[in-house]
């Protein structure tokens, strides 16, 4: 049997050609940079700092990613960045969950009053200085606790997970679990978890990517370097040059000292950046359905 394809119109055929169009250009906008990083991670110093490299490597070689591990503080960063973002997504999925389903629950008296004050959260906060005051008072800094206990709920998470559990937890199934003796804690172990599995892994993936990222609270509650997460130490090389000067010893002129520089910058992207591209794909698929479930009924 055939089949006959359905016609497409001019303005059809058109608007498809402009859709096509803008869409490229975005992907050019958004892979370039990309490219040009990795290209200029593995091109020769001096290619670097000419501006020879403009998408391919020149004169590729790994000079850049030998001085990223000999830096001496690479691995301590790498190896605490690790750690933050480990226990701080573990203490953000538990405080999140166990926000998020008393809220979705119906019979929970005084759940909308909660849901306001969560929100009003969103809109209003102590401030800087009044955070940094309290961390403080608690006695969190200059310790690990002060990576992790300050954004230790993210209210649109539990909004997208509360959304969650309203729209794919029915009742029945609480009430069922009821009768055969189930508590509240049990339900949520046992049921509501296993059954959450895409918005779990989606607001894992969102505080885990938040707290690789991280810098900010570092630089204002860690004193002690042995604590630097690796976007701290990144930003103390992209932004105050801090090169440690004992892995130069072996460069004898100026200006390959210059151009290792360039090229540790780039190095450095690249290596913080890889990790969170080879758990990506893991979670890709529970991340798109996760996130049109709380965007359709949020």
């Amino acid at each position: 049997m055939e089949h006959s394809a359905i016609r497409e119109s001019r303005g059809d055929r058109l608007f498809s050609l402009v859709n096509y169009t803008i869409l490229s250009l975005f992907l050019i906008t958004i892979l370039y940079p990309l490219v040009y990083v990795v290209s200029a991670s593995i091109s020769d110093s001096s290619a670097v700092i000419s501006g020879e490299v403009w998408l391919w490597p020149v004169r590729p070689g790994l000079d850049g990613y030998e001085a990223v591990f000999k830096h001496k503080l690479i691995w301590t960063g790498f190896r605490n960045a690790a750690y933050y973002t480990l226990l701080g997504t573990l203490i953000n999925v538990v405080m999140t969950i166990l926000a998020a389903y008393p809220l979705a629950r119906k019979d929970f008296y005084g759940r909308n009053v909660l849901m306001f004050l969560f929100v009003f959260t969103m809109l209003f906060s102590g401030g800087l200085i009044p955070t940094y005051l309290l961390v403080k008072d608690l006695g969190l800094l200059n310790t690990t606790w002060a990576m992790v206990l300050p954004n230790a709920l993210a209210i649109w998470n539990v909004i997208i997970t509360r959304t969650y559990f309203q729209s794919t937890i029915p009742d029945e199934l609480l009430e069922a679990a009821q009768l055969d003796g189930c508590n509240d804690f049990q339900f949520v172990w046992k049921i509501v978890v296993p059954l959450s599995g895409p918005i779990i892994a989606v607001i894992t993936l969102f505080y885990a990517v938040g707290h690789w990222n991280s810098f900010f609270n570092a630089l204002i509650y860690l004193k002690s370097q042995k604590l630097y997460p690796l976007q701290l130490v990144l930003r103390d090389i992209l932004v105050q040059n801090d090169v440690d000067v004992m892995m130069l010893t072996n460069i004898e002129d100026a200006a390959k000292r210059e151009g290792l520089r360039e090229l540790l910058k780039y190095s450095l992207i690249v290596v913080a950046t890889v990790p969170l591209l080879i758990i990506y794909p893991f979670v890709q698929k529970y991340f798109v359905k996760g996130v049109m479930i709380g965007s359709l009924k949020g």
